[in-house]
């Protein structure tokens, strides 16, 4: 079994839509290999699915590879993914299964206090982060800080979302009549996305126009 490193928060038909969006992702990613699969829901909103067959080890280990997994247990030096659960003065809380602290100096994204670092980012809550466990200080990863600074050193602007699927973000977005102003939506988690702007499209009049339509939190990264 394995545990996907994205949770499925929402609730009531939105929820529904989620797992079904996930059943339809695994069964891509497993289509050509020779096992049988189930998907399940644990109480603390990870998804897992079990996976039997002769590809059994190839197929969690696509898994691993395309969403992290949650673990039962943490080796120091060892990178691992979690989502952002919460942040305050000292530093951002993720949880993998555990709360995990990253300290506010073990954030390596620049100046400033964890939540104005979050918003610069557009960090938005339950966003799949990685980092490298240390029992004493967690940090993280360095593959983590350069996409994020990636996205602020790119042309173009960021508005990222989440509580929504990428289909439900690109709907919404055609729907508001802004199809012609993006290059793509990129997906972050199973609920977290990222609407990718176009040269001349301006990431907080974008939020002001798709954002009545989406019960989410909306956040922009401007170059």
């Amino acid at each position: 079994m394995v545990v996907l490193a994205t949770k499925i928060y929402v609730e009531g038909d939105a929820r529904d839509r989620a797992l079904d969006s996930l059943r339809s992702l695994v069964g891509n990613e497993l289509a050509d290999l020779d096992v049988e699969w189930t998907l399940g829901l644990r109480d603390d909103d990870f998804p897992s699915v079990t996976v039997e067959g002769d590809d059994e080890v190839v197929a969690r280990n696509l898994l691993r590879e395309e969403w992290g997994a949650i673990t039962s247990a943490f080796e120091d030096g060892e990178e691992y993914v979690g989502t952002l659960e919460s942040w305050d003065d000292d530093g951002f809380i993720l949880d993998a299964g555990e709360r995990v602290r990253v300290p506010a100096s073990e954030l390596g994204l620049g100046q400033g206090t964890p939540e104005q670092i979050r918003n610069r980012f557009g960090l938005v809550q339950h966003l799949p982060l990685r980092f490298v466990y240390d029992e004493d200080a967690p940090r993280l990863a360095d593959s983590e800080r350069d996409r994020l600074y990636d996205w602020t050193r790119a042309e173009t602007g960021r508005l990222n979302v989440n509580s929504a699927t990428r289909a439900e973000v690109r709907a919404t977005v055609n729907r508001a009549g802004h199809a012609q102003d993006i290059v793509t939506v990129e997906r972050l988690g199973l609920l977290e996305q990222s609407v990718v702007c176009k040269a001349d499209t301006d990431p907080p009049g974008l939020l002001a126009s798709v954002g009545q339509y989406l019960p989410a939190e909306l956040l922009c990264v401007v170059p």
